[in-house]
């Protein structure tokens, strides 16, 4: 059976607030953007790897180490409250009129540096291993069990997981008692493209869990967040993607 194409698609709007212009903020040697372009470069999958950016500036950088900015996205697509939908359907769309079509695409989110070539390749492996499947998705074992959170009413709160056993709910139980549970993060996601383009949605119906190892799954989010990454670098068991700026190849 002839191996699908996939397309790298990465999304690196301008306007982080958090953390200002993340996306292009230095980690270590590199702007945050670079790590996740090099690691997607060196992964082999990729017949395409595209940079979906609001801004002139990020396009150059990302075309610097070499990802693709074939066109920007639209303003309007490029909110903070802008669904992925939106913009991946928008990009496939542009690719299509271009009269480049693919069979699959993974979401690689910038955010997520420490993500290894090694990871990509080993989530394409798992994906191409199960065919019945619309989607493959990042997920971790959770640290803060949802049997253990509550929803505020007024002066009351109430489990979120209502359905526990009545004689041991889980909210009374040890961590380690408690069926494990997974959440997703930010590390990558395949799909096919047929459940954009024909169902509208991410991820379709039938998810394969990819169970992220170490920090392949650690997300930047906040300054916080962007702190413990730079202790993380300064450990000599931590290391980011190798990157290449264009014009360095190219002398």
């Amino acid at each position: 059976m002839t191996k699908p194409s996939i397309i790298a698609l990465i999304p690196a709007r301008a306007g982080s607030k958090r953390v200002l212009d993340k996306n292009i903020k230095l980690l270590g040697s590199h702007p945050l953007l670079a790590y996740t372009i090099g690691a997607a470069l060196e992964s082999g999958i990729f017949n395409k790897i595209i940079v979906s950016t609001d801004s002139e500036q990020y396009a150059e950088l990302a075309r610097s180490y070499g990802a693709e900015v074939p066109f920007l996205r639209p303003a309007h697509l490029a909110t903070a409250t802008s669904p992925d939908i939106d913009w991946v359907e928008f990009t496939l769309q542009q690719l299509h009129v271009q009269g480049q079509d693919f069979d699959c695409f993974s979401l690689l989110r910038p955010t997520s540096p420490f993500r290894q070539a090694k990871t990509i390749r080993r989530a394409w492996f798992e994906f191409l291993s199960d065919r019945s499947i619309d989607s493959l998705r990042a997920v971790e074992k959770c640290q803060q069990h949802p049997g253990k959170m509550w929803v505020l009413r007024g002066s009351r709160m109430f489990p979120l997981m209502p359905l526990t056993p009545v004689e041991q709910p889980w909210h009374s139980n040890q961590y380690a008692a408690l069926p494990e549970v997974f959440v997703q993060n930010a590390s990558l996601e395949m799909a096919w493209t047929r459940v954009v383009l024909q169902g509208r949605t991410i991820g379709g119906h039938v998810f394969k869990p990819f169970i992220t190892e170490a920090l392949e799954g650690f997300d930047i989010n906040t300054p916080d967040d962007w702190m413990l990454a730079e202790c993380y670098l300064a450990r000599s068991d931590v290391s980011l993607p190798a990157v290449y700026l264009q014009e360095l190849l190219e002398n």
